[in-house]
């Protein structure tokens, strides 16, 4: 069954591992890092950030951005799923369960 891809929030979760063993490789991975933060992104885990936008279609931009400056032998997984997918998601801190995740309010977003 197709879904229309822009019929509702999607979150965009970008897993990578990057190169860190020499100077100019920890530098190229903190600008990646940054530059996610930049795009809207938040960290979920350290190599995991994560940004929820309203529709597919503004994801689609931000991955091009991230595949053109992914540095040199590094390795990225980028996933989208649906809000609810997100908001089922079980998560856990120091043993305990943490609270479930809202979704952002559209003006948080802008």
């Amino acid at each position: 069954m197709k879904v229309d891809e822009d019929s509702g929030g999607m979150w965009c979760l970008v897993m990578f591992d990057l190169p860190v063993k020499t100077k100019v490789e920890r530098h190229a991975a903190t600008v990646f890092r940054n530059m996610l933060l930049d795009m809207g992104y938040a960290m979920v885990q350290f190599s995991a950030y994560v940004r929820y936008s309203p529709t597919q279609t503004g994801n689609r931009t931000s991955v091009k951005i991230i595949k053109d400056n992914l540095p040199p032998r590094g390795s990225i997984r980028i996933l989208h799923v649906s809000d609810h997918q997100w908001s089922s998601a079980q998560r856990y801190y120091n043993a305990r369960q943490e609270k479930k995740e809202e979704t952002p309010d559209i003006a948080m977003l802008f």
